[in-house]
């Protein structure tokens, strides 16, 4: 590989580390809600998973505690998947136009 070419492909990965940067620290500002039982337990968190607010509907506490439990641990789930797709989606565009070996994966 030429000097020339090495140093393009460097400048290149500097842009990617910083347009990486930029789109990490938007994702802690994207907020994604996962629901469950009909959106009768919701919760709202970042797309770096950090838990911002959780509603549960009054007409659940008067069910068992069992079933409370499984709603709130589906609607975080369901917000985890949520936050995933979005993460992957605004960083996926970060590689792009860059040489990566086909399916190589980028850690987020």
């Amino acid at each position: 590989m030429m000097k020339g070419q090495l140093g393009g492909l460097m400048k290149q990965v500097q842009q990617m580390q910083d347009k990486m940067k930029q789109a990490q620290d938007a994702l802690q500002h994207i907020e994604v809600t996962g629901e469950a039982g009909g959106g009768l337990c919701r919760i709202t968190m970042t797309c770096k998973n950090e838990v911002r607010r959780v509603f549960i509907d009054d007409s659940l506490f008067a069910d068992d505690k069992e079933m409370l439990e499984d709603l709130i641990a589906a609607a975080l789930n369901d917000a985890a998947r949520k936050a995933e797709a979005v993460t992957q989606e605004k960083m996926g565009g970060v590689t792009s136009g860059l040489p990566v070996p086909p399916g190589f994966k980028m850690p987020f």
